[in-house]
């Protein structure tokens, strides 16, 4: 593996969305420590499109040929959520470090491979909740460790469509529906043997497997983060309930002492209502997200509270511009070239999968 100093060479797995908004262009932004160098994904068009924005040279569309590459250091695995505990181990037991974009994975059985993978293979891999990396959040962290009590919390997700945000993002993404027959049944079969895996006999509805993807997804976002924030995975879902139509959702969840309620949804209305708030000791602690798809909008923490002579005081903290997919990157590269253990770990990561199942157990409808 580089050391410090030295250049990672990458090696990306799905070249969709995620790809070409924020990954591609981020690791070209940070030459000094990164180089794309190969790409794989089953489009063959989608490969030349970002091949040839990007200047790289090597395509591939089997993954074992990118796995095996001598010429990648790291391979970014951003294809789709049934793929990622195969690529996953396949990476590792070449030798390879590797980033998993949320969620790791989606059953207990693949987080358990992916972590005895690490083990095996001693490689670094990092799980990408970028949300956790953001300075912002790192404050607002800061600022609830020092509470002596926590009263309520809540954990806000409510967006618009990411079309909307990807759009504006001056990044210009194509999408291609070139995808060979047998990739299509391949990843059909795999999502049906993982949402059997892991509902049982809700499987079977598929108003539950939506609901559990969407927990995956963007869900995984918000209860990664609250898990860092609070110190912990909760200890029951209470209840948990859905609208009978689209895509929101709300529970609470127990902690020691308090309650936190998450509610979680998309419409079509064009704003990122993305925050954590944290209520106790006279004070209010809020770390608030935008975007990550627009590069450079801030994310902020927020504190209100009572001081010692009465006021009411408000104070905005906003670290930096920097956007939090960027320090992310940095951190992987530290972990990589310093042989450390990144906090977003196969082992944290598989804790989202215990919320997840709290919550599809207490729904109520």
């Amino acid at each position: 593996m580089p050391k410090p100093g030295e250049i990672v060479r990458v090696g990306i797995v799905g070249t969709g969305e995620i790809a070409q908004v924020t990954h591609l262009p981020t690791l070209t932004f940070m030459s000094d420590k990164f180089k794309v160098v190969a790409l794989c994904d089953a489009s063959k068009k989608s490969l030349e499109h970002s091949a040839t924005k990007y200047n790289i040279q090597r395509t591939y569309t089997e993954f074992s040929d990118l796995a095996k590459d001598p010429e990648v250091d790291l391979i970014m695995i951003l294809a789709a959520n049934a793929y990622h505990a195969a690529f996953a181990i396949e990476a590792a037991d070449n030798g390879k470090a590797v980033f998993i974009e949320k969620p790791m994975a989606l059953t207990h059985a693949d987080c358990k491979a992916i972590i005895d993978a690490q083990e095996r293979n001693q490689v670094t891999i990092f799980i990408g909740y970028m949300r956790r990396y953001a300075p912002a959040f790192m404050a607002a962290k800061e600022i609830v460790s020092q509470m002596k009590n926590i009263s309520y919390v809540r954990v806000r997700d409510i967006i618009g469509s990411n079309a909307f945000f990807v759009s504006q993002s001056g990044t210009f993404p194509q999408k291609f529906d070139d995808f060979p027959a047998e990739a299509i049944e391949d990843m059909k079969v795999r999502n049906e043997a993982i949402s059997k895996e892991a509902l049982g006999e809700k499987a079977n509805n598929s108003r539950d497997v939506f609901l559990y993807n969407v927990l995956g997804g963007l869900g995984s976002h918000d209860l990664s983060a609250m898990r860092e924030m609070l110190g912990g995975t909760p200890k029951s879902c209470f209840a948990a309930t859905r609208a009978p139509t689209g895509f929101f959702i709300s529970a609470l969840l127990e902690y020691d002492g308090f309650t936190v309620c998450y509610e979680s949804g998309s419409d079509q209305v064009i704003k990122f209502d993305a925050h954590i708030e944290v209520y106790g000791d006279n004070k209010r602690v809020k770390v608030t997200y935008d975007s990550p798809y627009v590069k450079g909008l801030p994310i902020t923490t927020t504190v209100l509270e009572t001081d010692e002579k009465g006021q009411y005081v408000e104070k905005v903290i906003r670290p930096t511009y920097e956007d939090a997919f960027t320090v992310e990157l940095k951190e992987l590269y530290r972990c990589i070239t310093e042989k450390a253990m990144p906090k977003t770990s196969p082992t944290d990561a598989a804790e989202e999968l215990k919320i997840f199942d709290m919550i599809m157990a207490a729904l109520k409808n």
